[in-house]
């Protein structure tokens, strides 16, 4: 296989021509740097998206602003070749602050999934001269706008929801034409546009285990869902010579529906003295379930069918602050590490898809000046490896990049 690859919507993967795309890290700043690591934490200074429950933790003086930009180097790997691909991506935004005693709200823009990807493949016919190519190009992906709510009851347990606006499109096409005049090319165009919604709950329950350790309990629950009739296909008959071509739309009447799968996480987080974190979280996503359009074994027609697989995740993470209110600088810095594996949630030609194994670690840099010494800048590395047998190899490289601005907005000054 030969690969031609442009950066595109957050990714440049091959794999994203399957289902809904990539799915996207959502997480934050603070946590990419611990992989991922989530529903067990709530931090006063800080957004959790990921566990909606946390909002309820938050400082009541301030007002706290999160946003990140991401950098991604990709090695391809198939059969000895290798290639390099680079893109980078605005990733997320959210903010949050108190409405109440003991209940916090939030508000964000967040990725769902990502669709990139330009390449070929070239095979000769038989045993003849003649060869045939197949272009395969996609772009597109899914993106949420969310607002949320996390109330803690009992000063032990939190609850929370948040309502999110989930909206995009993805446009993937395979074409294949002959190396020898007269054979008509044929071009199968697949497209959706979506609008929709997505609903997703969480609950933190804290064990106060001495004055200087804490254990938080932390479920999410994500509503599945059917986002409409939305995907079609419309296949291309092209014959270069008469310059005639035949177009045929599938499915005949009105589009195939997509959907989200229900999706149940729950995790541990251990804190000491706040000055250790470390928790591990695991998630399921019940895309087994789900079933997505595709033509069917004799190619006659283009129908939703049971080719998703369930996606579990699990992630072990942590960090250490030596003391956050001390006057020494580097004191002052937050140290992150992280590791987290993934089984696919797709199949490629009735094989499962490739595992991704991840390794990660970063620093929350205070910012320091006249008016403000409690934001952070948080920049992480990750290291993801996904492969399967017989498969294209992806060995990434990403540098995450994000600003907390964490600001004074609601303390009440005096004068004298």
């Amino acid at each position: 296989m030969s690969l031609t690859v442009v950066a595109q919507s957050g990714t440049n993967s091959p794999y994203s021509y399957y289902g809904l795309g990539v799915m996207a890290d959502q997480g934050q700043g603070f946590n990419r740097g611990m992989n991922g690591l989530s529903y067990g934490l709530h931090q006063r200074n800080q957004v959790n998206s990921q566990n909606p429950a946390s909002y309820a933790n938050v400082d009541s003086l301030t007002f706290v602003f999160d946003a990140g930009i991401s950098f991604q180097n990709t090695n391809f790997e198939e059969n000895g070749t290798k290639m390099n691909a680079k893109n980078s991506n605005f990733e997320y935004a959210v903010g949050t602050f108190r409405l109440a005693k003991n209940l916090g709200f939030s508000f964000g823009l967040l990725p769902y999934s990502n669709v990139g990807y330009d390449y070929y493949t070239s095979k000769y016919v038989g045993s003849s001269s003649t060869y045939y190519t197949s272009t395969y190009s996609g772009t597109g992906g899914l993106h949420q706008a969310y607002i949320g709510l996390g109330y803690r009851f009992f000063n032990k347990l939190s609850l929370g929801a948040n309502v999110s606006y989930l909206w995009g499109n993805y446009s993937k096409s395979v074409v294949t034409s002959f190396s020898e005049s007269g054979i008509n090319s044929i071009g199968k165009y697949y497209t959706a546009n979506i609008s929709s919604y997505k609903i997703d709950l969480g609950a933190q329950y804290d064990v106060r285990l001495d004055k200087e350790n804490t254990l938080t309990i932390g479920a999410v629950f994500g509503l599945g869902h059917k986002l409409g009739n939305v995907a079609t296909c419309k296949i291309i008959s092209n014959n270069s010579s008469t310059s005639v071509s035949d177009t045929t739309q599938y499915p005949k009447n009105g589009g195939l529906s997509l959907s989200i799968p229900n999706s149940f996480g729950v995790g541990l987080a251990y804190m000491h003295n706040d000055k250790w974190t470390v928790g591990v979280d695991y998630s399921l996503q019940k895309w087994g379930n789900e079933k997505f359009p595709m033509f069917n074994s004799d190619g006659t027609d283009y129908v939703l069918q049971n080719v998703l697989k369930d996606r579990h995740k699990i992630v072990l993470g942590g960090e250490f602050v030596p003391n956050e209110l001390s006057r020494s600088f580097f004191s002052r810095i937050h140290y992150r590490f992280g590791v987290s594996y993934a089984t696919p949630y797709i199949k490629v030609e009735d094989q499962d898809g490739p595992k991704e194994y991840s390794v990660s670690a970063g620093f929350g840099i205070p910012i320091v000046n006249t008016y403000n010494n409690r934001s952070l800048l948080n920049i992480s590395g990750q290291w993801v490896r996904s492969s399967a047998k017989n498969l294209i190899i992806e060995n990434y490289f990403r540098i995450n990049i994000g600003i907390t601005f964490n600001e004074r907005w609601f303390m009440k000054w005096k004068v004298e």
